[in-house]
């Protein structure tokens, strides 16, 4: 399996990211955790890199956008995850 740089940015108290969590911990993926709750830099930030979203969770896969939650699901379901991931 190759190494995947993956980026989730949460809030303490969101279902959607516990979710998107799970399934990530699910496929035994590695990923970095960053808490935007409070931290307005941290939101700017995270509304710069993912093109204006504000909603969490956000997720980045290699530097690439994914999206959110259902986001995240559509592509497991679809078997593309698993692409983006080198996953075989």
């Amino acid at each position: 399996m190759s190494t995947n740089k993956i980026e989730v940015y949460t809030t303490t108290y969101c279902p959607y990211c516990v979710k998107a969590k799970q399934l990530l911990k699910a496929k035994n993926l590695t990923f970095e955790e960053i808490n935007v709750e409070g931290d307005n830099e941290a939101r700017v930030f995270l509304m710069q890199k993912s093109g204006g979203s504000k909603t969490v969770p956000q997720i980045f896969i290699n530097g690439k956008h994914i999206g959110g939650c259902d986001d995240l699901y559509s592509l497991e379901d679809s078997g593309e995850l698993n692409k983006l991931l080198n996953i075989k």
